[in-house]
């Protein structure tokens, strides 16, 4: 795994050993960073169930002035303080190894401008934190919210009740990406 472009391309990420975490293939990340890069820059990026931290890492060398990447697991997070030093982004990212809920209903004082939420598939985190993220108005008209799944059906199910739109669907292989964006009320 390593950083796709920008600043720090080309960098060798370390990853997680094991069956716990299941790293964002490079081609589908490549194809997430061509479709949000318009977005990214001087963007606050959040990158929730960071995993190893690639996707935040990414968005800062892309030119995101800030990420924020939490995992719950001490193994992830001390993979991601390792990925950091190794990009030198240490004064351009935000850590938290907590439970998602927490950091997103305690820690984030500021509006998210792009949202990853890649969490373990056959849960409800998803759909949990998109609700969280609502209620405490972490996001303006023009944020980017991303899920990652193996099951959009059942994403896009949970969430249809929430004040969300559905902008595009994407898929690739077993990932599928959910593009949303804070629903307009015109």
């Amino acid at each position: 795994m390593r950083i796709i472009a920008g600043k720090a391309r080309g960098t060798k990420l370390y990853t997680l050993e094991g069956k716990n975490t299941r790293p964002t293939l490079d081609r589908v990340k490549e194809s997430l960073f061509n479709i949000i890069q318009p977005n990214i820059q001087n963007s606050v990026f959040l990158d929730l169930f960071s995993g190893s931290g690639s996707i935040g890492l990414e968005a800062v060398s892309r030119g995101a002035k800030k990420a924020i990447l939490c995992d719950n697991s001490k193994e992830a997070m001390n993979i991601i303080k390792k990925n950091i030093q190794k990009t030198h982004f240490e004064s351009q990212t935000d850590t938290y190894q907590m439970q998602y809920d927490d950091v997103l209903s305690n820690k984030i004082n500021e509006k998210l401008d792009i949202i990853y939420i890649d969490p373990p598939y056959a849960t409800d985190f998803a759909y949990n934190s998109v609700k969280i993220i609502l209620e405490k108005e972490l996001i303006n008209q023009d944020s980017i919210i991303i899920i990652e799944s193996d099951d959009e059906e059942r994403i896009i199910n949970q969430i249809e009740d929430l004040n969300i739109e559905i902008k595009s669907k994407r898929k690739y292989g077993r990932a599928h990406l959910i593009f949303l964006s804070k629903e307009n009320k015109a």
